[in-house]
């Protein structure tokens, strides 16, 4: 069953464009962050090599925007960076709950720009009657990313001990902090 919320299908915000992935997207995608394993260190899935498995992928965010259920994805613009794809960032819906996601291009880390973005769609989640809580997670190596949730005002909640798979990292559960944000 499809979500009843009314989902943006795009938004802006001072320095960002955002919009839902195509799958013709996957080449840009690939050269803007999914190839960097550096990048996808700490995610669920492993650096791409070409473009076509990326495209799978994106088919199937498109889906999830389709049928408005599942992790429901926006590929970020900077307007100051001469509107460079500079990553993405998404939502998934539990009931009252959201859980976010992102990733961020290793040229464009340290400007703001996931806080900014994570912001926005965070504000958006908290407004929508029946969402009481947003919530994120990062790998307990992964500083930065503690830094954006909490830069984006939510609070560290506490440790979820081996809670994720970084298959950059290899194959074992590792330890990961959880913040959220309710209302």
């Amino acid at each position: 069953m499809a979500d009843s919320l009314d989902y943006p299908v795009t938004f802006e915000t001072a320095r960002l464009r955002a919009r839902r992935p195509r799958v013709e997207d996957a080449p840009a995608v690939l050269a803007a962050y999914a190839s960097d394993p550096e990048v996808t260190r700490y995610l669920s899935w492993c650096h791409y090599t070409e473009p076509a498995p990326l495209a799978v992928f994106l088919s199937r965010c498109v889906e999830a925007w389709t049928a408005k259920q599942g992790h429901l994805t926006y590929l970020l613009y900077a307007k100051d960076a001469g509107d460079a794809l500079v990553g993405s960032i998404g939502m998934e819906r539990d009931g009252g709950k959201v859980v976010f996601g992102y990733v961020l291009g290793r040229p464009y880390w340290g400007r703001g720009y996931t806080t900014e973005a994570f912001r926005h769609l965070s504000a958006w989640a908290l407004a929508q009657p029946g969402i009481f809580r947003i919530w994120a997670f990062c790998d307990v190596a992964n500083p930065a990313s503690a830094r954006v949730m909490e830069k984006a005002g939510l609070e560290r909640e506490g440790l979820l001990r081996r809670w994720h798979v970084c298959p950059e990292l290899g194959s074992e559960p590792r330890d990961c902090l959880i913040y959220s944000k309710v209302r």
